[in-house]
């Protein structure tokens, strides 16, 4: 398979046309505000009754569900934090970790991320950026096939530390799947 492309863009999450977006989750797998209410406006109620069925899971870990109305087939859930809690590095990692693991083993090609965490949860975005950056990289290096992962960022001001991290995780492996 060709080289992984890696996007950072500015946009609408629930907008991009993959197979699956990316939820900034809390453990109860609950769609209230920031990232996951707008999954839940523009998906419609098929996509929180899945999550009913399948939650709670654990800080740190990921689900799949259907999409709904959403042009992504699914969504990968990112519990990163507990419902009003904050994210922690380590909750970030291990919920990305097991985004990506849900995706290999779902043989999803095409993914959007937005910057989990950073929003209600208050993670810093540099922080976030490094954390995606390793996680993606790490994940790639142990076989998934991924064709393309865009992360889909709030505004300009918010690429900037996610170029910067993904600068200095993969550009020191070039000739490597990228």
């Amino acid at each position: 398979m060709a080289a992984t492309q890696v996007l950072i863009i500015s946009g609408d999450l629930v907008e991009q046309e993959v197979d699956a977006i990316v939820n900034a989750a809390n453990n109860d797998l609950v769609l209230g505000g920031g990232v996951a209410g707008a999954i839940r406006r523009a998906g419609g109620p098929a996509i929180q009754d899945e999550c009913d069925a399948h939650g709670p899971v654990r800080v740190g870990e990921a689900a799949i569900t259907g999409a709904g109305a959403l042009r992504a087939r699914y969504v990968l859930h990112a519990a990163s934090m507990s419902l009003g809690g904050g994210t922690s590095r380590d909750a970030l990692r291990s919920s990305m970790d097991d985004v990506f693991r849900l995706a290999r083993q779902h043989q999803l090609e095409t993914i959007a991320v937005p910057a989990v965490g950073t929003g209600i949860a208050g993670f810093p975005i540099d922080e976030c950026a490094r954390v995606m950056a390793e996680s993606l990289h790490n994940a790639l290096s142990e076989g998934w096939q991924a064709r393309e992962v865009r992360f889909v960022l709030f505004g300009e001001d918010a690429k900037r530390p996610f170029e910067a991290a993904f600068w200095a995780v993969f550009q020191p492996l070039q000739g490597s799947r990228r």
